[in-house]
């Protein structure tokens, strides 16, 4: 309950610091000043979702060895299963690579505004936080690897079922794109 107060705390600060850097007229030196929280939300993007993607993968792993010690004709089933929780990263590179590209960091001239600076730290965190996902993800795909391992024929269904945490990632990157759309990014 602590940890949620902080991370609360912490939130509201960030909307308030964010809020208070809109302004309307962008001269080239605050184009580059505001493109530091372009930066900021690509890092938040795939720092979020990778660290998190790092642990589904991790979880995921553990059962996928144990079972294709026992059962090594089940490694490519296992693989799949294994591999999914590794898509939220895939989620925040892509909004990483998206919002360099809006700002003209990967070419280009981009006039960065504050509005675009503060709302691409809104869209990393919106991204990396909802990629957050794929420690659920792991653990769905955990338990699918321990059932294809009992019964090979399971496999289809576990993938459905560890499948279905990833929609709320999908959602989050939805948001993203959209406001990267709204906000001139795109």
């Amino acid at each position: 309950m602590r940890k949620a107060t902080i991370f609360a705390v912490l939130l509201a600060a960030l909307f308030i610091f964010s809020a208070g850097i809109v302004s309307a007229q962008v001269t080239e030196e605050e184009s580059q000043e505001n493109t530091k929280f372009v930066i900021l939300g690509c890092a938040l993007a795939i720092g979020i979702a990778g660290i998190a993607s790092a642990i589904g993968l991790a979880l995921a792993g553990s059962s996928a060895v144990a079972v294709t010690a026992e059962k090594p004709d089940l490694f490519g089933k296992c693989l799949v299963l294994q591999v999914l929780p590794m898509t939220q990263s895939v989620y925040g590179l892509l909004t990483a690579i998206l919002l360099m590209m809006g700002a003209g960091l990967l070419g280009g001239a981009g006039e960065v505004t504050s509005l675009m600076g503060a709302g691409a730290v809104w869209i990393g965190l919106a991204v990396g936080l909802t990629g957050i996902s794929a420690i659920n993800q792991g653990m769905v795909a955990s338990s699918s690897i321990s059932a294809v391992g009992r019964n090979p024929d399971v496999a289809a269904r576990g993938i459905i079922f560890t499948v279905m945490p990833e929609t709320i990632a999908i959602f989050g990157l939805l948001v993203g794109i959209l406001l990267m759309t709204g906000l001139g990014l795109l």
